[in-house]
């Protein structure tokens, strides 16, 4: 069989990085992140409600989503946010779920979910495992911050509108520790890849 291995944590954790790590020792992942940029492109549905709801203001001159500016409204108001959810999680489950299927079938004996919402969106109900990526709070808010261009408090208050650190590590199966360098993190990923193909009854 082929697990499903949903990978999570907080936002600057190293999330895409830690599937890059697998992917070089030839594990596929889907980044629930991509999905979600597709689910708003011109032309899709959610894009067309996301302009409706909030004017042409959120989009450029070639008709795409201003991010940086949907960002703002979403983080500073839970009920909006609670609203774009409404539009974008039933859309972005759709196409996780046709591109698991798709990994499933092929060769590699465990592939990866990546997905900042696995439990608070239900993505978690799609994986066999779950993966937390961990750093402390204060690197997350440095990384977002050097990372996104924004200051101090508006990198606190997405961190704050995440789930928190300790309910995130109290729902993981296996957890990796990206406080450290790349070579500690790699020698994580090589640990559990050996463990997922044992589970999934591959050789080790």
């Amino acid at each position: 069989m082929s697990l499903t291995i949903g990978v999570t944590g907080g936002i600057a954790s190293g999330k895409s990085t830690v599937a890059r790590a697998f992917a070089a020792l030839g594990i596929p992942w889907v980044d629930a992140d991509d999905i979600a940029r597709e689910v708003v492109e011109p032309g899709e549905p959610a894009l067309a409600a996301i302009a409706e709801r909030y004017g042409e203001r959120l989009l450029d001159a070639q008709g795409r989503l201003n991010r940086r500016a949907l960002r703002e409204i979403v983080f500073a108001d839970p009920e909006e946010r609670r609203w774009l959810e409404s539009q974008t999680h039933p859309r972005i489950r759709e196409r996780l779920e046709a591109r698991l299927a798709q990994m499933a079938a092929g060769p590699a004996p465990y592939h990866l979910l990546v997905s900042p919402l696995l439990f608070e969106s239900g993505q978690a109900a799609l994986v066999d495992r779950s993966l937390v990526i961990d750093v402390p709070e204060a690197e997350q808010i440095r990384r977002t911050a050097n990372r996104d261009g924004v200051d101090e408090a508006q990198a606190r208050a997405i961190v704050a509108a995440q789930l928190d650190r300790q309910a995130r590590l109290a729902r993981a199966d296996d957890i990796i520790d990206n406080s450290g360098d790349e070579a500690a993190l790699r020698r994580q990923v090589e640990i559990l890849d050996r463990r997922y193909r044992r589970l999934a009854g591959a050789s080790p």
